[in-house]
């Protein structure tokens, strides 16, 4: 399932998108913690079961190699290039 924001989350999936919501507002690294907290409130809850396995593998990389990827200073490794990270690059332009 690709990222969409018109996508239905799954009932069983709104405990995972909690704790992922509250997990991105909260990566240790204050520039990290506004861009994907913010982007998790928007994004998350319309996200399918593949996007948010895709986004918790993004939180786990950690705080400096995410920010790196965003921001274009580091090259992204293949598996992380997928549809959620490119969501978050535009939202990431759009703020």
């Amino acid at each position: 399932m690709s990222a969409s924001p018109n996508s239905p989350v799954q009932p069983d999936l709104s405990n995972r998108v909690r704790r992922l919501i509250y997990q991105a507002s909260y990566t240790g690294m204050k520039e990290t913690d506004l861009l994907l907290g913010h982007f998790a409130k928007m994004h998350l809850p319309h996200l399918g079961e593949a996007d948010l396995t895709n986004f918790e593998n993004l939180l786990a990389a950690g705080d400096p190699a995410i920010y790196a990827w965003v921001m274009g200073n580091a090259p992204l490794p293949d598996e992380f290039d997928t549809p959620v990270f490119h969501l978050i690059k535009e939202f990431k332009k759009e703020q």
